[in-house]
């Protein structure tokens, strides 16, 4: 689905620095209805590989994880084979605008760092978002829940140290991400309410890699965050030495040290909590 990164490459990577950070919200989120978290069905929309499904699958009663990439299904896939066979958790190759499922027919859905891949932006009035949103709603059962993992467009500014190397990376990112106010409304106009926002301050998406200050100079290291792909091939050479020249100097260790600081005060990820509306 992604409109910028290649993920039939990163899949074969991606689990390096990545994991499900946060999913004790997501649980408790689902918890909070009246139906017990066993007895839901949750949609993983945009599961790429896997990681919140399979920190999920075991909670509820069954997982719908949906990707458009192969490559990020076959890995999600053998995670979880034994739960496949089981029936607790099934796999679709689909857009997240178009779910093969029937309306109504789900009692969750969770999309976990997916949305800011979506072919739009503010210029055109997030169309694309608001008809993703629209299919969750078709999808989910009146009072059901929705949980949007996504990144403020302050933490894409200050939670993440190395961001500094790459200003025109970041910039077109956070053209593509939806900042928080702009996402409650594309909720509300959706037919959402009871939309708040819970931000683990706690969590780190990279894990541990975060502070490996080297870590920008490994090609693996990278494709853990998509950003990288938005660096173009010109530029990508001179932010690789700069990199290794502060290394050099000692002065690397430093740099991510100072640069690191704001997250602990903002963290790196944003929780969206909605409900679709009950029937009239």
């Amino acid at each position: 689905m992604s409109t910028y990164e290649n993920y039939h490459q990163t899949s074969q990577v991606y689990d390096k620095t990545r994991s499900a950070g946060g999913v004790k919200i997501i649980r408790s989120a689902l918890a909070e209805s009246k139906l017990p978290l066993e007895k839901q069905i949750l949609v993983d929309a945009g599961c790429g590989t896997g990681l919140f499904a399979a920190a999920m699958v075991n909670y509820v009663q069954r997982v719908e994880a949906v990707d458009l990439n192969s490559g990020m299904l076959a890995k999600a896939q053998e995670k979880m084979l034994s739960e496949e066979k089981s029936g607790r958790i099934n796999f679709h190759q689909s857009t997240i605008d178009a779910l093969p499922l029937p309306d109504e027919s789900v009692d969750a859905v969770m999309t976990n760092q997916v949305l800011h891949h979506l072919p739009d932006d503010e210029s055109t009035g997030w169309p694309k978002h608001y008809k993703v949103f629209q299919e969750f709603s078709r999808v989910l059962k009146p009072g059901g829940s929705l949980i949007i993992n996504s990144c403020s467009h302050q933490q894409l500014e200050h939670g993440f140290w190395f961001y500094r190397f790459i200003p025109k990376a970041l910039r077109a990112v956070k053209e593509k991400h939806v900042d928080l106010d702009m996402l409650s409304e594309l909720l509300q106009r959706s037919g959402f309410t009871n939309t708040h926002h819970k931000v683990p301050l706690e969590v780190v998406m990279q894990g541990e890699a975060l502070f490996n200050a080297e870590g920008p100079l490994d090609p693996d290291w990278r494709s853990g965050d998509s950003i990288w792909s938005l660096v173009s091939d010109e530029d990508l050479p001179g932010v690789l030495q700069y990199i290794k020249t502060l290394g050099d100097s000692g002065k690397l260790e430093a740099f991510m040290q100072q640069h690191d600081k704001p997250r602990a005060s903002i963290g790196q990820i944003t929780f969206t909590i909605a409900r679709k509306q009950l029937s009239a």
